[in-house]
């Protein structure tokens, strides 16, 4: 589930959305579960559990969804409960067969009729909200979840909202145009007044960066006329420049990086003519210690295979 944003790096928006749940397992079902989860007491205890499903066959694939929690009461006062979270990044490309047995292989590794599955769509779209199964009598299978679809949630009912998910998630949410400047606001206040933890702080204001979007202008506007009305002004511009700093370092990096493979391609044509599909591979996924083997071997290899390891 990877795209590009705001012509920023490519983003896997699953990884983002497992290390939110993951911080804030509480919060996360209060806001993205909220009809099973909603009256969570503090005592409750949320666990993450294992991802992959046990395989049938040995050659199969694991079919992995995103974060399951177990939540449990322990004045008994409900019995526990699995939630199955899931991202979709891309509606059209969500299968409900594939959550549907997902939760019904849960079910059976916890020994527990308590699945809730939560599907959290970060772009809007037409998708299924169930699953009939059944012939021309009856009905054998009925199979729903709990919809968070963000793009159609209102920002402004969140706006001074106290759970930190749901401030975090406000540039996922419908909000006009001209408002887009403060829900970022609102979004890095909730993320400096909601969370104390430093290296939390400066992780999620990149979470907001990525998913705002904000142009150089709009951001110098931020700047201008929202940011000084902040109570909490100095830390936020703190945590927002110290990102934007480290995104540049991350950017040149990068940018090194692909300049020592193009060159390296550049070697490999000249010496061995066109570069087949599979070397093209090998070389997206290449580490700095990859390329330097492979640039010692090249003046001395009789074959392509050679410079990379394999056997011809």
């Amino acid at each position: 589930m990877a795209d590009n944003t705001a012509g920023k790096h490519t983003i896997t928006h699953d990884q983002n959305f497992k290390n939110l749940i993951l911080d804030y397992p509480r919060q996360s079902l209060e806001f993205f579960a909220t009809e099973e989860a909603g009256d969570m007491t503090p005592e409750v205890r949320i666990t993450p559990v294992r991802q992959e499903q046990t395989k049938e066959r040995l050659g199969d694939h694991f079919h992995e969804l995103d974060t399951p929690l177990l939540v449990e009461w322990p004045d008994g006062k409900r019995k526990a409960i699995l939630f199955a979270l899931e991202e979709e990044t891309e509606p059209g490309k969500f299968s409900i067969h594939r959550t549907a047995h997902y939760c019904l292989h849960l079910a059976e590794m916890f020994k527990t009729d308590r699945v809730v599955p939560a599907v959290i769509f970060l772009r809007p779209g037409n998708y299924p909200s169930s699953l009939t199964l059944g012939g021309d009598n009856k009905t054998y299978l009925w199979f729903r979840y709990i919809i968070s679809d963000l793009g159609r949630i209102p920002a402004e009912n969140h706006m001074e909202s106290g759970n930190i998910v749901a401030r975090l998630n406000l540039p996922n949410m419908a909000f006009p145009p001209e408002q887009k400047i403060a829900v970022y606001a609102s979004a890095q206040e909730g993320l400096v007044s909601l969370e104390q933890d430093i290296n939390k702080r400066l992780k999620y204001t990149e979470f907001i960066d990525l998913y705002a979007g904000l142009d150089d202008a709009e951001f110098v506007r931020y700047r201008e006329e929202y940011l000084p009305e902040s109570s909490q002004k100095e830390e936020i511009m703190g945590l927002i420049e110290f990102g934007r700093k480290e995104g540049r370092k991350e950017g040149e990096k990068k940018g090194e990086k692909k300049g020592e493979i193009l060159m390296f391609c550049k070697l490999l044509t000249r010496r061995f003519g066109t570069v087949p599909g599979w070397a093209e591979d090998r070389l997206k996924k290449a580490e700095d210690k990859d390329l330097e083997t492979w640039t010692d071997r090249i003046l001395d290899a009789g074959s392509l295979e050679e410079v990379f390891g394999q056997a011809s």
